[in-house]
């Protein structure tokens, strides 16, 4: 009696309705289930571009590397550890990108809002202001480099370059300044590390590293001259 007058399943959801979809100015319109604007897959995207993006226009190459020579010169292996390192170059980062990040604002994203330019538009006009800032840091040598393997013709000015050009040249200029700065971070360090090894081998303490020794007072110096401070100070002022 029930088998006769129930429904299969499959026919069943073969008879239910199924959602249209429409052509929509900002993407397609799902019938009675709202809107899905391509927007959003562009703005996915663009956060998983994000990091790397960060990493390449922005002066976080140059804090990273030289924080990391600090960690390896104070012969501290896990401290300050990586996530604290980060989050301070991060932050010193979003400070020094302030004023590029507010021509970003006044000269693509207000005026793209207030719907007076389209999209591409904005973006080439957001594209300048990180352009200019690379640009200021790179080094002509490294510039040269990429535009000869681009085949690029050479430009009248430095700001007619593309910015694949511009970019990874950057990259190399803040690779280059980082490892001096760390160079001449590690040389005082270098120093206590040879005479505490030299004065723990001539008494005939083998046993005992000099690493043992040595890092403490490495510590105590660094702790003494206010080396964060310091240290902070001579990286904003090389911007």
């Amino acid at each position: 009696m029930s088998a006769s007058v129930s429904i299969p399943v499959a026919a069943w959801l073969a008879a239910a309705p199924r959602p249209v979809l429409l052509p929509n100015a900002n993407g397609l319109q799902i019938a009675g289930n709202g809107t899905v604007p391509w927007t959003i897959v562009f703005l996915l995207t663009f956060l998983t571009l994000l990091p790397a993006l960060l990493l390449a226009m922005t002066p976080m190459v140059r804090l990273l590397v030289v924080f990391h020579f600090l960690r390896q010169a104070l012969g501290t292996q896990t401290a300050p550890s990586n996530q604290i390192l980060m989050a301070l170059g991060l932050m010193m980062t979003w400070f020094l990108m302030q004023p590029v990040l507010t021509q970003v604002d006044q000269t693509a994203v207000e005026p793209f809002r207030a719907g007076q330019i389209g999209g591409m538009t904005a973006l080439e006009r957001g594209v300048e202001p990180p352009k200019h800032f690379m640009l200021h840091y790179a080094r002509e040598k490294d510039l040269a480099i990429f535009a000869s393997a681009a085949q690029q013709q050479r430009p009248a000015k430095p700001e007619d370059l593309p910015m694949s050009v511009v970019v990874p040249a950057y990259m190399l200029s803040e690779l280059k300044a980082g490892f001096q700065i760390g160079a001449v971070l590690f040389l005082p360090f270098l120093l206590i590390d040879l005479v505490v090894a030299s004065i723990t081998t001539s008494i005939g303490m083998l046993q005992l590293p000099p690493v043992i020794i040595s890092t403490p007072l490495k510590i105590l110096l660094f702790v003494m001259v206010d080396g964060w401070n310091l240290l902070a100070g001579t990286l904003l002022k090389s911007f």
